[in-house]
């Protein structure tokens, strides 16, 4: 997206990137755009949008993850001060939404313990069924031209304990920056 997030009149390149990286580009001269910012999510973004959401007054991007998380980076400052010391006072807007949030979140804990209940019930029932559920799997395998390697990465809305890969050649892994895998080799029964 195209976006002016830091107010100065032009507007910024706003990149989300499928290693969950989100960078703010700035067109400063001419030349090459100027990386402004950047921010890394624990996930690959799906897409990425700037606009005033909400407050008036405060822009922000909002980035979509693959998994449907939603984050938003703001302009609004974070902490604000007191010259005399003092405790803040909330105002009755933000003490609303505060306590607006809270009813959300305890009606959704009770939501949750309802449904952990109910499959705590249906599944000790004689005519229970067991399955997997199903998920989508987001994967990539891509050539790097730079080192002649490729990429594999997989993206799953659950953990993901083990990944194996089979070859009938020889193959080396790399490590990356960004693998948190132990990797452990097992020779191949040619049979």
């Amino acid at each position: 997206d195209s976006f002016d997030i830091l107010g100065d009149g032009v507007k910024e390149l706003l990149i989300g990137r499928d290693d969950g990286v989100l960078e703010i580009y700035n067109f400063e001269s001419a030349d090459d755009p100027v990386l402004r910012y950047d921010h890394a999510l624990s996930e690959s973004i799906a897409s990425i949008q700037g606009g005033c959401v909400g407050k008036d007054g405060y822009d922000e991007i909002l980035a979509s993850t693959y998994s449907g998380w939603l984050t938003g980076l703001t302009t609004e400052p974070v902490h604000r001060e007191d010259g005399s010391g003092e405790d803040l006072k909330l105002s009755q807007e933000m003490q609303s939404k505060i306590s607006s949030l809270r009813n959300e979140l305890e009606h959704l804990q009770m939501k949750v313990l309802q449904e952990r209940e109910k499959y705590q019930q249906s599944s000790q029932s004689s005519t229970a069924v067991s399955s997997v559920p199903a998920f989508s799997v987001n994967d990539k395998f891509t050539l790097n031209k730079d080192d002649a390697s490729y990429s594999l990465i997989l993206e799953v809305q659950t953990a993901i304990d083990n990944v194996l890969v089979q070859s009938d050649v020889p193959i080396d892994l790399l490590d990356v920056d960004k693998n948190s895998a132990v990797v452990s080799f097992s020779s191949c029964d040619s049979e």
